[in-house]
């Protein structure tokens, strides 16, 4: 099947099951960034530069804790 093909089908497909087909799409393209952050940041990952760095600044003292934004009640 080809893509032109299931963008054919998609189209003829009733509002509700286009709605849950786009759920299901994302879900699947969530759980791949997933996989690829955890390659990504894995012991040597192309991330772990980037967790050293921050580390060292944490380290050095560069960093400022986040604080919440204020509730206003």
């Amino acid at each position: 099947m080809t893509v032109d093909a299931i963008k054919d089908a998609i189209t003829g497909l009733p509002d509700e099951d286009k709605e849950a087909l786009a759920t299901w799409l994302s879900l699947q393209t969530m759980d791949e960034w997933d996989r690829q952050m955890a390659r990504d940041f894995a012991p040597g990952g192309r991330g772990v530069h980037v967790i050293e760095k921050v580390k060292a600044d944490i380290r050095a003292g560069k960093f400022r804790p986040m604080i919440p934004p204020s509730r206003s009640e």
